[in-house]
């Protein structure tokens, strides 16, 4: 009983701290680059800019590397920006340039506070946000309904990129997200 509350106080403190929802516009913000450089979301964002939180550590996040490098590639050429993040406190930004270094063709930058994951609401990794032209977040979710590839049915962050990109509403514009939790530092009461 004690863990649920726990889990449901830390749920609420989350939700509680999320400024960019969907349907909301995304301000700046500041995240570092893995030698530890600040550098602001107006500098990486695009016409259409895909948020993904990612980790090193986890299973269902690194069976994703390979479909983030093809959404990556196939998305980049049709100018969507993709700004890859690293919030776990658990994973330091050595480690998190290493994985990168060996798993994608994209950088990935640290949210050494979890301080941006707060503000998406983000909780596991993979997790994906779309945001328009306006800034408007247009998708909120998962990039595809199966961590193993061969049970896809729905490829869920590629049907709201191409909605986006048409100027067409997002149909399911929120799915839920699945995988690790994201490991955040611990904030005094």
């Amino acid at each position: 009983m004690k863990r649920l509350l726990l889990a449901a106080a830390f749920s609420a403190a989350v939700l509680l701290g999320q400024d960019f929802k969907l349907g909301s516009t995304v301000g700046d913000f500041a995240l570092g680059d893995l030698a530890g450089t600040p550098v602001r979301f107006a500098s990486l964002r695009g016409p259409v800019t895909v948020v993904t939180f990612v980790s090193v550590q986890c299973p269902v996040s690194n069976s994703y590397n390979g479909r983030m490098n093809a959404i990556y590639k196939d998305y980049g050429a049709r100018g969507v920006k993709f700004v890859f993040v690293n919030a776990n406190r658990t994973e330091p930004a050595a480690q998190v340039a290493e994985h990168a270094k060996q798993n994608f063709a994209f950088p990935v930058y640290k949210d050494g506070n979890n301080v941006v994951a707060d503000r998406f609401g983000a909780s596991v990794t993979p997790e994906a946000f779309v945001i328009d032209s306006t800034g408007v977040v247009r998708y909120h979710g998962s990039i595809d309904d199966a961590m193993d590839i061969r049970r896809v049915q729905e490829q869920r962050l590629r049907n709201a990129l191409d909605a986006v990109l048409a100027g067409k509403t997002v149909e399911r514009a929120e799915t839920k997200a699945f995988g690790c939790t994201i490991k955040r530092v611990k904030r005094e009461p």
